[in-house]
């Protein structure tokens, strides 16, 4: 059966800042296409690549990949909180799949996933429940970085598995584009602050409304251009859209974390997920990007983009019925 995609950035910001009007009207714009676009698809599943910023993994036990068999989203940022529908058989297809083919990952039967994960499936499914999901952890925060060649294998290698799946499978990367957030690191953290990235003691009603506000002010700082985070990065962001867009995955491979980082910012690092996804839909043949909306919101601290993808010559509905209206910097 075929498989669809739809990558999109999250923010923490989305539905806790206050944008322009047009602006957040053009955001929502984009997002509703999205909807629409899967709504046409009509999944029976999702295959969801997506990162976590110390909420759901820890550095006492931090993996590069990690699937889940069982999941829970918790809440933060005022997205949904609770149980996924995970497919079992589905997510062990998947992860002997990546594990035959040389990529070593984690599985795990009580996985925490935070905004970065659920706010896709809210707002282009309508919820987390909305249809059975398979969530893939993928790191994109903390040090050490594998190579992000791997994030593309590990696509790939789901991909070729979920290509010859009866179910009529849409693929969901979630993160970036350009992004230097304000994410704590394990080198720079206070002790209390690094204390949790370690262990991952549960932070109090007030310790969550404190970080809130952080965010909300260092984005507040960012649009007006007063504070010290990393500039969002058009040129490149469009030029991975690009690459995506053409299927010429390998050419990241070349990429260094480090090169990434100086372009794009910290977590930049959070388009392996794009990656992922891209190359699990080629994996099962071409496809074609069927729209793609891209704008540098500094208000998100990121540059924020909603693509969706097809196979090569697979009918669902016609274009017209998801990709009308255009709005912003939409191709």
């Amino acid at each position: 059966m075929p498989l669809a995609l739809c990558c999109l950035s999250h923010s923490p910001l989305l539905d806790i800042s206050t944008p322009k009007p047009d602006l957040l009207a053009e955001v929502n714009l984009a997002l509703s296409q999205a909807r629409n676009f899967a709504a046409a698809f009509d999944p029976d599943v999702v295959v969801l690549f997506a990162p976590d910023h110390y909420n759901g993994f820890f550095y006492k036990l931090m993996p590069q990949f990690c699937i889940g068999y069982e999941a829970s989203g918790i809440g933060d940022y005022g997205t949904e909180a609770g149980e996924f529908d995970v497919p079992r058989e589905l997510a062990e297809g998947c992860a002997q799949s990546a594990l035959d083919a040389g990529i070593d990952l984690a599985v795990s039967l009580k996985m925490e996933v935070d905004h970065g994960a659920v706010q896709p499936l809210e707002k282009v499914l309508g919820g987390l429940r909305a249809k059975p999901v398979v969530p893939i952890f993928v790191n994109s925060v903390a040090a050490p970085l594998g190579p992000i060649a791997r994030a593309r294998r590990l696509g790939e290698a789901i991909g070729e598995y979920l290509a010859r799946r009866p179910e009529r499978i849409l693929l969901i990367g979630s993160g970036g584009l350009s992004h230097d957030a304000p994410v704590p690191t394990l080198a720079s953290a206070p002790a209390e602050v690094a204390e949790r990235l370690i262990t991952g003691n549960a932070m109090t009603s007030t310790q969550r409304q404190e970080r809130t506000d952080r965010v909300i002010a260092a984005a507040n700082d960012f649009a007006a251009g007063t504070d010290n985070l990393r500039p969002l990065n058009p040129v490149w962001d469009r030029t991975l859209l690009d690459l995506l867009a053409t299927g010429n995955l390998e050419v990241v491979d070349s990429w260094s974390n480090k090169w990434i980082e100086e372009q794009a910012g910290g977590s930049a690092h959070e388009v392996r997920t794009w990656v992922a996804a891209f190359a699990a839909l080629a994996a099962a043949g071409g496809y074609e990007v069927t729209s793609q909306y891209y704008r540098a919101i500094p208000e998100f601290i990121a540059g924020f983009a909603v693509t969706t993808a097809r196979p090569t010559g697979v009918s669902m509905k016609p274009v017209g019925e998801w990709d009308t209206t255009q709005a912003g910097e939409v191709n």
